[in-house]
């Protein structure tokens, strides 16, 4: 399993491409939490996400009703990203895999990590990403993050083709 930096951009750009519709297991509504900020950010560009946490379960965020867990999402899901803690992982990632029949990606964001988990995910034909941030790579491949005065690992010029709409 890859560790951080040794996902190449093909992977992850294809990933982004090709995921549109996100599960975001343990978004917050307080609008100063990272995984607020990241799912709204998502939701602007184009991306659809189905919120997932018990505490808020029933409210609107972004056009979609938020879950309790993943067994209640009726929608078709591409992506889980998660917001957990790692010791979290291998119930969440056994639970999207048996409840969500057309999951392509699990995605853990910054921080958070299981190989184990991670292992079991590929061996049922499900991508992986680990302790990266999908906000931060598209914002890495536009150049937007350079902007800012981020290393983004680039040396170009030009920006990265990556079409995600």
């Amino acid at each position: 399993m890859p560790k951080v930096n040794e996902y190449n951009s093909h992977y992850i750009s294809n990933i982004l491409k090709n995921n549109k519709r996100i599960a975001s297991v343990g978004v917050s509504l307080n609008s100063v939490r990272p995984s607020f900020m990241v799912a709204r950010w998502l939701s602007l560009r184009g991306y659809s996400i189905t919120p997932i946490n018990p505490s808020y379960e029933g409210q609107v965020m972004w056009g979609n009703t938020t879950c309790r867990n993943l067994t209640e999402v009726t929608q078709p899901i591409d992506m889980v990203q998660i917001f957990r803690k790692s010791e979290a992982v291998p119930e969440i990632v056994e639970e999207a895999i048996h409840a969500l029949p057309n999951l392509k990606t699990i995605w853990m964001q910054i921080g958070v990590e299981h190989q184990g988990a991670a292992l079991f995910a590929k061996s049922q034909g499900v991508e992986v990403v680990q302790n990266l941030c999908p906000k931060m790579e598209l914002q890495r491949f536009s150049g937007e993050l350079g902007r800012y005065g981020v290393n983004t690992g680039f040396v170009s010029s030009r920006r990265f083709p990556l079409e995600i709409h």
